[in-house]
């Protein structure tokens, strides 16, 4: 990881592929990843952490499978959100949007269960990012 400060603008601006996560640094175990995102990801779980979101552009909206029921939890630019371990979730957005997700390192982006993964998600531990 480079000890050098981060652009994220310009970090978003190196690629295109939706539902792919890049590294941008790392914190102790944590990566701190961004992807921008489109459309739906899958209903997934990660049963041993929390999964820290926060919306960097556009709006996110988050779908959770909770004990009381399934509710949608809506993220405009500049919010942020933790989804609690164990919890099943389903990202999306319909318009786009640009996120920064902190987890830790090695955390598969579809989480430890999950629903079949479409083609169009990446199911990675993150990318390095280029440049």
């Amino acid at each position: 990881m480079s000890t050098e400060p981060k652009d994220l603008a310009a970090a978003l601006a190196s690629f295109e592929e939706l539902w792919s996560p890049r590294i941008v640094t790392r914190v102790n175990d944590y990566d701190v990843r961004i992807a921008k995102v489109a459309g739906e990801h899958v209903w997934h779980a990660h049963d041993s952490t929390d999964e820290f979101f926060l919306v960097l552009d556009g709006e996110l909206h988050i779908a959770l499978r909770e004990p009381a029921g399934e509710r949608t939890v809506l993220l405009p630019r500049g919010s942020v959100f933790t989804v609690p371990r164990g919890t099943e979730h389903r990202p999306s957005s319909p318009a786009g949007a640009s996120i920064l997700v902190f987890e830790p390192t090695g955390t598969l982006s579809v989480g430890d269960r999950h629903e079949e993964v479409p083609g169009h998600v990446d199911a990675t531990t993150g990318h390095a990012l280029e440049g």
